[in-house]
């Protein structure tokens, strides 16, 4: 699933969740998915921040550098 994906179904969990009306079981269910989604969404947006930091990273002379980077998405 990808990221957008991810903070959709998010975003449902959280607004049947505020609802308040799911029983004990489906609420600890929901809120299982809803952590584990959320460290993934996390994780993501760390690995974006990291390759952004690489193409702006500046050399000691001040000017703009680029690093290639591995891409793990095929």
């Amino acid at each position: 699933m990808d990221f957008e994906k991810k903070l959709g179904r998010l975003e449902e969990i959280v607004n049947k969740m505020e609802k308040g009306d799911l029983a004990l079981e489906e609420s600890l269910s929901l809120f299982e998915e809803g952590v584990k989604l959320s460290r993934e969404c996390h994780q993501k947006l760390n690995d974006a921040e990291s390759k952004v930091k690489l193409l702006v990273s500046m050399d000691q002379n001040g000017k703009a550098t680029t690093t290639n980077f591995a891409s793990d998405e095929t």
